[in-house]
């Protein structure tokens, strides 16, 4: 279909913007951003092939608790993985948070659930629910990772009710997505069902982009968490890397 084909599009290059921005930001030099690139672009090569052979596909594969795990496992997976390489955490801390916040603004792209629940293609509450939270969320998300880059500390507040909410919409769609699929998991019975969630482009979502940016969430309460000085680390790294950025 016509819309599929763009929201192939949207969604490959939704996936790159927030590829390039992890690896400038985590990585320390040249050869670091293009290893985490490259790492995250297997990633998402992966996510591409099971989504052609609908591995995850109910009526093919193993449904509903194998797209669990594919959201689920590359989050552990991830957050295991800074948290256990000195160098990784060390940039944790000090990645510009605004980074990490900016970068949801692809959300605003969960306006494809809404068109997609407009056609028949996708249940309620899942697709609107799902829909709705995402383009909000991606909406605030410039104006927060503006506010944190201006007045630093002091709008810690209205960064930790971003953070949360942002976390929530992603859990909420995983959640009524998977009882809304073919499956044992299966509680909500309305047609049609979420299982094309489980092919391509779709997949693309749950497999790739929600554990990404549910990542990233988990990354700004952990900066919340450090110290009040959890956005001037991060503004004077900026800095150093681009003293002319100001003149």
């Amino acid at each position: 279909m016509e819309f599929d084909l763009l929201a192939s599009i949207g969604l490959t290059a939704s996936a790159a913007v927030a590829v390039s921005v992890l690896a400038v930001g985590f990585g320390e030099d040249i050869w670091g951003r293009l290893r985490i690139a490259g790492g995250l672009t297997l990633w998402f090569v992966l996510v591409t092939i099971m989504a052609v052979t609908e591995v995850l596909n109910y009526q093919h594969g193993v449904g509903a608790p194998g797209l669990g795990v594919a959201v689920i496992l590359p989050i552990v997976i991830l957050s295991v993985g800074v948290l256990r390489s000195p160098s990784l955490r060390r940039t944790l801390q000090t990645i510009p948070l605004f980074m990490l916040i900016g970068v949801h603004a692809i959300r605003v792209l969960g306006v494809t659930f809404l068109i997609l629940y407009a056609a028949g293609r996708l249940p309620a509450p899942f697709a609107p629910v799902a829909g709705r939270g995402d383009v909000m969320v991606g909406l605030a998300a410039g104006p927060v990772a503006w506010l944190v880059y201006k007045y630093g500390a002091a709008v810690r507040p209205t960064v930790l009710v971003w953070n949360l909410l942002g976390l929530l919409d992603l859990a909420a769609a995983i959640g009524l997505g998977a009882v809304s699929s073919p499956g044992p998991l299966q509680l909500i019975f309305t047609e049609p069902g979420s299982a094309i969630m489980t092919t391509l482009p779709w997949l693309l979502i749950p497999g790739f982009l929600v554990p990404l940016l549910a990542s990233t969430h988990l990354a700004v309460f952990y900066r919340l968490n450090r110290s009040e000085s959890f956005v001037d680390k991060g503004k004077m790294l900026l800095n150093a890397r681009h003293p002319m950025r100001d003149n």
